[in-house]
């Protein structure tokens, strides 16, 4: 039997679960959350290996009409990974009705030649008997391959999910060895880590204007020394990080330190700044130099 492979990219709206899929596809986690929509920025890729069958799924920035230049750049950067993929999953809420946006979305589906798939997530909100309603509805917008309802929180639907694309996927090579989970560095991954951190940790609006930038990462025996710097857009906004005495700083470093271990399977010493650059998100320059 021949082997099989491809690329599968998730889309959707901010916060319908995209990045909580990946990782419970994955069974580990490479992708950051939090409950707050936007917490994607960049392309996020991870691989899924079946018997006969590898998949690199392509997480990104939920779609949406937000203003400002770095909305800009996340939503062309989603919209560009519908290009030469095999399958696309569009992810959905179940316990919201289809929106403007929603059809927005499945608008940019039109003339896509590979097959899409709709997963209904967050099932375990909803009772069963409004599922069928809400699957009819999106199924007159658009001719899915396949409708799937799960929960990327609980796992319920995801292996189904996975075997379904699987069989779509078209012959061809192996792209990463066995062993390889994604093809982003661990530096990328400690500096998200910070960033989700901040997104759970500060609760006004600050995480939005929040740009982590790992300055070294120095891998020694046993003891992984990562320097990075959380810049933010206004003197407030650090003082709000910084925190009374700095515990807000030693907060966001302590916790972002433990995930780091578990993940590195690496001690970790973790020295954390914070920077104001003004208006970064504004600025093409600063928005290069921070990876966007």
């Amino acid at each position: 039997m021949s082997f099989r492979s491809g690329f599968v990219s998730i889309i959707g709206r901010p916060n319908a679960g995209k990045s909580t899929l990946l990782n419970s596809v994955l069974g580990e986690k490479i992708s950051i959350v939090s409950p707050k929509p936007q917490t994607t920025r960049n392309v996020v890729r991870g691989v899924k290996n079946l018997e006969g069958c590898q998949m690199v799924f392509i997480d990104t920035p939920g779609i949406h009409k937000g203003k400002g230049l770095l909305n800009e750049r996340m939503v062309r950067e989603a919209v560009s990974s519908l290009k030469d993929v095999d399958a696309v999953v569009l992810l959905v809420e179940a316990d919201r009705p289809v929106t403007d946006e929603d059809r927005s979305i499945i608008k940019s589906l039109k003339g896509l030649k590979c097959p899409v798939i709709l997963g209904v997530n967050k099932i375990d909100r909803i009772e069963k008997r409004k599922l069928l309603p809400l699957i009819d509805e999106y199924s007159k917008v658009y001719a899915f391959r396949e409708v799937i309802p799960l929960s990327a929180l609980k796992g319920d639907g995801v292996e189904l999910l996975t075997g379904a694309l699987s069989a779509l996927m078209p012959e061809g090579p192996k792209y990463f060895p066995d062993d390889v989970l994604t093809d982003v560095p661990e530096r990328f991954i400690a500096g998200e880590i910070v960033r989700e951190k901040v997104f759970l940790f500060v609760r006004e609006e600050i995480p939005y204007s929040v740009a982590v930038v790992v300055d070294k990462f120095i891998e020694k025996k046993g003891l992984i020394s990562i320097t990075a710097t959380i810049n933010v857009e206004r003197e407030s906004q650090k003082g709000i990080i910084i925190g009374k005495g700095g515990a807000m700083l030693k907060r966001i470093g302590t916790s972002a330190r433990e995930e780091m271990e578990k993940l590195l399977g690496s001690k970790v010493f973790l020295e954390l700044f914070v920077r104001v650059q003004k208006e970064w998100t504004k600025k093409p320059g600063a928005l290069k130099e921070f990876g966007y």
